[in-house]
């Protein structure tokens, strides 16, 4: 995957960095994953704002991917192509299994077409193949995490992150994951997850270029606290770029404090538990 560089023949075209899409092996997507979600513009059952700063984008057909995959476990599949999904930072890859059934995953890096992945405890530890976490070596990179066995995959899904396997418990059939942000946290032995790291590292590097191309990706211009009207936030009616007009803390839109010191997490969250050593703080 590279990207591109344009001349500064304008303004917005002067710092642009943009895909090259050489990766991309197919343009028009599988008709029958597709499906268009439509647009509610961000108003609830009374039109009223319920998502502020957001705006229509432009039109796109949702790529159904599939999260689970437990009815093909023992079905290996041939990479057919690779396409480029409008919802997400990360490409996906058209898997056509020996079953002539055709659905999208992730695709992980030095993906290539026709080549053949599994999803079973015999697999071979090779890109792409999915496996539970005790059959996989420790200080391997993995994606598409579970957080219960048989469940969807919920970490790990964006462009360029991976995972690394730290350590193995098989007395208390834990296994201990060091995450993207430097958390560590414990998983079950049996839960799955998809070996390597996911493609298109490089969007980190984008650089949209000018401000219209946000409109197309449905984000709206904000507007600065201190700028607005007493009744749209706490910090209103006030001047230019002067301290805020606050007697005791800064506070949200909906008069909660905020600040780095203010803790925001709750405390009787259940997945508390799981999490060994914190994130590290950047």
């Amino acid at each position: 995957m590279a990207i591109k560089k344009y001349k500064p023949y304008t303004p917005s075209r002067r710092f642009m960095i943009w895909y090259d899409f050489s990766d991309i092996t197919k343009t028009s997507p599988e008709k029958s994953l597709t499906v268009f979600l439509g647009k509610t513009w961000w108003r609830n059952n009374r039109w009223r704002i319920t998502s502020r700063f957001m705006w229509g984008w432009h039109k796109r057909l949702y790529r159904i991917v599939d999260f689970k995959g437990y009815d093909k476990l023992w079905i290996p599949a041939k990479v057919v192509s690779i396409e480029y999904d409008p919802y997400r930072s990360a490409r996906i890859a058209l898997l056509s299994f020996a079953d002539w059934e055709k659905r999208y995953v992730l695709a992980w890096k030095w993906i290539k077409v026709w080549d053949i992945v599994t999803n079973w405890e015999e697999a071979p530890i090779q890109s792409g193949n999915r496996k539970q976490l005790k059959d996989i070596p420790e200080g391997m990179n993995v994606f598409c995490l579970e957080v219960t066995p048989f469940s969807k995959w919920k970490f790990i899904k964006s462009a360029g992150t991976s995972a690394a396997i730290a350590w193995k418990d098989d007395q208390q059939k834990l296994v201990f994951i060091k995450m993207p942000s430097g958390e560590v946290r414990k998983f079950n032995e049996n839960c799955r997850a998809t070996i390597w790291e996911i493609w298109n590292e490089q969007h980190k590097n984008i650089v949209i270029g000018k401000a219209w191309r946000q409109r197309w990706l449905g984000k709206k211009p904000h507007v600065l606290w201190k700028n607005m009207n007493p009744v749209d936030h706490p910090h209103g009616w006030w001047e230019w770029h002067s301290p805020i007009w606050s007697k005791r803390w800064p506070k949200s839109f909906t008069w909660k404090l905020v600040g780095s010191w203010i803790k925001t997490r709750k405390s009787g969250k259940r997945s508390t538990k799981f999490i060994v050593s914190k994130r590290v703080k950047k």
